[in-house]
């Protein structure tokens, strides 16, 4: 295929640990080797791009470099009889905008076993809304509910404001949980939109931190911050409770004992979405289209252009942006 000029949020090293990013010119000759060439019409801002935006070696460790760890487009060339031109396709996680061209650029070309077919129930548009952010989620409520029903009691989300814990608030009210959620924020009404009962302000969560156990409130966890909040909330998990752990924007390190693992059985899982099992990862895509698609996914996101990416990476860096942030490649 002849080569395509393009245009992409790229970001480039300036000198040692010194790094800019621009709206430039591309050319699809310069893409990696891959089976499938997509033409980009979506795609989303996730903290991990705010990372290899800012020259984060340990996201991505060669610039210039075009980040985007999401992608939802239309086939452009194709090599395998699995994808053909013409169809709707969504690419996440594998090394997508880390090491490898992302989709803030207007064409990726990726293996073909990274690529999911766009499912019936969503548009390009939500399938971005939705993104990485929206599929750790579902990772995150499909390992809780094979444990935990909702008539066991509610479930806490930390990080609530954010793209993973505002779409798990909203994918667990709508399976008929009682959804509590924490939040460093100021409320304003954001979360009780999304259908959560109660919102924890993060200092007064913590003020017990040091305790080795606490008394039991939630049924269940989903945390996306890590650190102190996630031992908090280990601690103040109920018999046989699970908590699953997905981030670690609050701290890598956790600060706990071992007494709610062994005198009330909680059970710690990890969420990886990066190597999520392709069988897996179709079907949870299939419940985000029908029975999981929360029920007000538009007015949780931000529309942004390529040329505005960068103020919401200053944005997401400091803590300051709620729900998803969709960038339309135009």
């Amino acid at each position: 295929m002849e080569n395509i000029k393009y245009r992409a949020f790229i970001v480039e090293e300036t000198s040692d640990k010194n790094f800019s990013h621009a709206v430039k010119e591309a050319n699809t000759d310069d893409l990696p080797q891959g089976e499938v060439l997509i033409r980009v019409k979506y795609s989303s801002l996730n903290y991990k791009d705010a990372l290899s935006a800012s020259g984060n070696k340990g996201v991505t460790r060669n610039y210039p470099h075009t980040p985007g760890i999401d992608a939802a487009g239309i086939v452009e060339e194709s090599q395998v009889q699995a994808f053909k031109k013409g169809d709707f396709v969504i690419v996440t996680s594998y090394d997508l905008g880390m090491n490898t061209s992302g989709g803030f650029g207007q064409y990726i070309r990726v293996p073909a076993d990274w690529v999911v077919p766009l499912p019936k129930g969503l548009s390009l548009e939500q399938s971005m809304i939705l993104g990485t952010a929206g599929f750790t989620a579902a990772m995150s409520v499909e390992r809780l509910i094979c444990g935990v029903t909702p008539a066991q009691g509610p479930i806490l989300v930390t990080g609530a404001t954010g793209g993973v814990g505002s779409l798990a608030c909203a994918i667990l009210v709508k399976l008929g949980y009682t959804v509590d959620a924490i939040s460093g924020k100021p409320n304003t009404g954001f979360l009780e939109g999304l259908g959560v009962k109660h919102v924890i302000a993060r200092d007064s969560f913590l003020e017990k931190t040091s305790a080795p156990i606490l008394k039991p409130r939630w049924a269940g966890v989903i945390d996306t911050v890590g650190g102190d909040i996630l031992a908090t909330s280990i601690k103040s998990t109920d018999a046989s409770g699970i908590v699953t752990c997905c981030g670690n924007v609050a701290s890598p390190n956790l600060p706990i004992n071992v007494f709610p693992f062994i005198l009330r059985g909680v059970s710690l899982i990890g969420i990886d979405s990066q190597h999520c099992p392709m069988p897996l990862r179709q079907t949870l895509w299939e419940h985000l289209s029908t029975d999981w698609k929360p029920a007000r996914l538009e007015s949780m996101v931000t529309r942004v252009d390529l040329e505005k990416i960068g103020t919401r990476i200053e944005q997401i860096l400091k803590g300051q942006l709620r729900g998803r942030t969709l960038v339309d490649m135009g």
